[in-house]
């Protein structure tokens, strides 16, 4: 991983598009900072499509499209995209699987996580599960007692023995029944919205993010970055970041936006 600073001026001049996970990414320690959201103003006044991908439920992401300065958002690691369009003052929202689908997927998270539950001790149901629509969290440390790598990882095969999909963020291990991802919501997202193909655009696009999680989008995207958090998860990861801020969380956002603005301005 390189240093942000060394982000080519080229490159950042021909960026279209920003995504970025939220959690540790453009918070810190649970709080969105002014300056991160700033940040996000910034780009988007600077004409770049910003869109958050996040691991965060369904009702989060309707006021997230909604309020924030963004072009859309893709939530429960790609279960969904949402997007706000003011002029029709309507919520677009576009899901992977069926209301049906989720509906009988619900109810077989929901017995799962009765047994993650049995079998993890300090393992808890991330206190925004109500608002989901497509997966479970299970929290790991955001309010609990931070679990260990061997509980992680039984939480994970326990996702997986069943059938589904598993993946760590900073905060929780998220899981669901049905094969797609980040990247895969990513790619439908800005073809529907931006008229763009992914594999022709991806060196036009920066993605920001910091965990496990975020490996498919770090593996895929030439100049995606990572806040200096990621290196807590080296050796955990498919993929890891091109580029690393030397902040952590917020902060290593703003860096990040910093040095893509700065390259810009000097067209």
């Amino acid at each position: 991983m390189k240093p942000i600073a060394s982000f080519p001026d080229e490159a950042a001049r021909r960026v279209v598009c920003i995504l970025t996970d939220i959690d540790d990414t453009l918070t810190t320690e649970g709080q969105l900072p002014a300056a991160s959201y700033a940040a996000l103003e910034r780009l988007r006044d600077a004409g770049l499509a910003v869109v958050p991908v996040t691991g965060r439920p369904a009702g989060w992401c309707d006021m997230i499209a909604r309020f924030w300065p963004v072009e859309g958002v893709i939530g429960e690691n790609g279960a969904f995209y949402f997007r706000y369009d003011p002029v029709a003052r309507k919520m677009v929202r576009k899901f992977v699987a069926s209301e049906a689908e989720r509906a009988a997927n619900r109810r077989k998270l929901l017995a799962l996580g009765e047994r993650i539950l049995s079998e993890v001790p300090g393992a808890a149901i991330s206190a925004d599960q109500l608002y989901r629509e497509a997966d479970l969290a299970i929290d790991v440390c955001e309010d609990v007692a931070p679990l260990p790598r061997t509980a992680v990882d039984k939480i994970v095969s326990l996702f997986e023995s069943a059938g589904g999909v598993a993946k760590v963020s900073s905060i929780h291990v998220n899981g669901w029944f049905g094969r797609y991802d980040k990247l895969a919501m990513t790619r439908i997202f800005l073809r529907d919205r931006l008229g763009l193909d992914l594999d022709e655009a991806k060196d036009r696009i920066v993605f920001c993010g910091d965990s496990p999680n975020d490996a498919p989008m770090f593996g895929f995207f030439p100049y995606a970055c990572g806040v200096a958090n990621v290196r807590d998860f080296e050796g955990m990861m498919a993929a890891t970041p091109a580029f690393v801020a030397s902040k952590r969380g917020a902060d290593g956002f703003v860096e990040i936006a910093e040095r893509i603005l700065s390259a810009r301005a000097g067209v």
